[in-house]
């Protein structure tokens, strides 16, 4: 009798070429799914490849601001996946037109080919935040659940991993400065979660073992403030810096010089961002809505920050230890 091979699901990947992306792509390539990622430059995309079999991952370009890119993307698909974010406002691509307008876009053209569909979002998410990000990361949330109700959501806090934007841009500012600020005194609490798993989540909601309709909500196990995030990168990376708090008219006014550069390393927004803690909320605990609920254990930066910010130290990966 011959045996019938069953072609394995296509998931189309939004903004898969990115940070996170790579990861999510990487996890689900691991699974043997057929994995197309819809981006602004697939020209681009080339680090992809090797991280799935020939042919399995293929680059196409769409722009969730570009309504048909959209809906050709996902032609055939059995689930989307919906990464795609800015952290600051650059020509067309503003906050409404990606955060809200894009997420119901990818929504809808989901729905049209009934394809299941994963939504990444960011913890702090909230309709009545002063801050534009969280502001419409919160409406692109109202429109993907308005739109396909049985979506999965999931919140992250801050990414962190080989490629981060986070820990390895102060750990490059601590090669060159003496100083590293303390935006409101460092005392704005986080749960960096690990982007591997943040990945894992994503692949779990993909195979079909995360509920739809829910907001999950994805924090390592440690919280720290942002002061603390700083001490354990000064160790990891064996410098010692001078860290200086700064009051939060200062940095609001730093961010609005800052803010005129093309590539910003700090915006008014992100001011704002920082005035709000980011940790998982007790009510997600208690409910299961969190990486333990979904069954994966969230690594601690003390296990994989030292992986990669080896290269900041003043040798790099020569470093001597010191003797105890």
């Amino acid at each position: 009798m011959t045996e019938i091979l069953q072609t394995p699901k296509l998931v189309v990947v939004f903004g898969g070429s990115g940070f996170v992306g790579r990861h999510v792509v990487r996890a689900l390539a691991r699974r043997g799914y057929r994995i197309r990622v819809a981006c602004r430059r697939p020209d681009l995309a080339g680090h992809l490849q090797p991280l799935g079999n020939v042919g399995q991952i293929q680059p196409v370009q769409a722009n969730v601001r570009v309504r048909w890119s959209v809906d050709r993307a996902v032609q055939g698909a059995d689930h989307v996946v919906n990464l795609v974010a800015i952290a600051h406002e650059a020509g067309r691509q503003k906050f409404t037109a990606v955060h809200e307008f894009g997420a119901r876009a990818v929504a809808e053209a989901a729905r049209a080919v009934g394809a299941g569909l994963t939504h990444i979002s960011a913890l702090g998410a909230d309709l009545h935040a002063q801050s534009d990000y969280a502001r419409t990361k919160a409406l692109g949330e109202k429109a993907v659940l308005e739109t396909v109700q049985d979506a999965v959501i999931l919140r992250p806090s801050i990414n962190f991993g080989p490629e981060d934007g986070f820990f390895n841009r102060f750990a490059n500012m601590a090669r060159f400065s003496p100083v590293l600020p303390l935006i409101g005194g460092g005392q704005t609490k986080f749960q960096p979660v690990y982007v591997g798993d943040v990945a894992e989540a994503v692949a779990h909601s993909v195979d079909g073992k995360v509920q739809g309709g829910h907001i999950y909500e994805l924090g390592g196990p440690q919280v720290l403030t942002f002061k603390e995030c700083m001490q354990e990168l000064l160790v990891i990376i064996e410098r010692k810096r001078f860290l200086l708090p700064m009051p939060w008219w200062l940095a609001n006014l730093q961010a609005s010089i800052l803010g005129l550069l093309p590539n910003p390393l700090l915006t008014k927004d992100q001011v704002l961002l920082l005035r709000q803690h980011n940790v998982v909320s007790d009510a997600a605990v208690k409910d299961n809505r969190t990486l333990a609920g979904l069954g994966i254990q969230p690594r601690s930066i003390g296990t994989i920050l030292p992986s990669y910010l080896w290269r900041y130290r003043a040798a790099g990966q020569f470093q001597r230890k010191s003797a105890a």
